[in-house]
């Protein structure tokens, strides 16, 4: 299990998150921010400092929000599991749903 963002981040990326996160798993696209589901201990410190509530415990998602759970994997399929955020830097590209809202 994991936690996921979903769209309330779109255009807004505060990033506390970011900060919060004791395993640097929070990636960073033109739009939007990703977990990496492989990367994250499912520790839950990132969801309450999202001012805007786009982060969610996959098993608590709400449906519509239901295809972020696979857009925040999918980001990750082209880049494997690099290990952390901060040494990878921003992503070059979001999502193609995400790219395409």
């Amino acid at each position: 299990m994991t936690y996921v963002i979903a769209q309330p981040c779109v255009d807004v990326k505060d990033k506390a998150c970011v900060d919060e996160c004791p395993v640097d798993c929070i990636y960073e696209g033109p739009r939007m921010l990703y977990i990496h589901p492989e990367e994250c201990v499912d520790c839950g410190a990132c969801e309450p400092v999202c001012p805007v509530e786009a982060i969610h415990h996959e098993a608590e998602l709400p449906e519509d929000w239901g295809a972020y759970r696979d857009i925040n994997a999918e980001v990750f399929d082209r880049l494997g599991s690099p290990g952390g955020a901060a040494a990878t830097g921003a992503l070059r590209a979001d999502h193609d749903a995400v790219a395409e809202r």
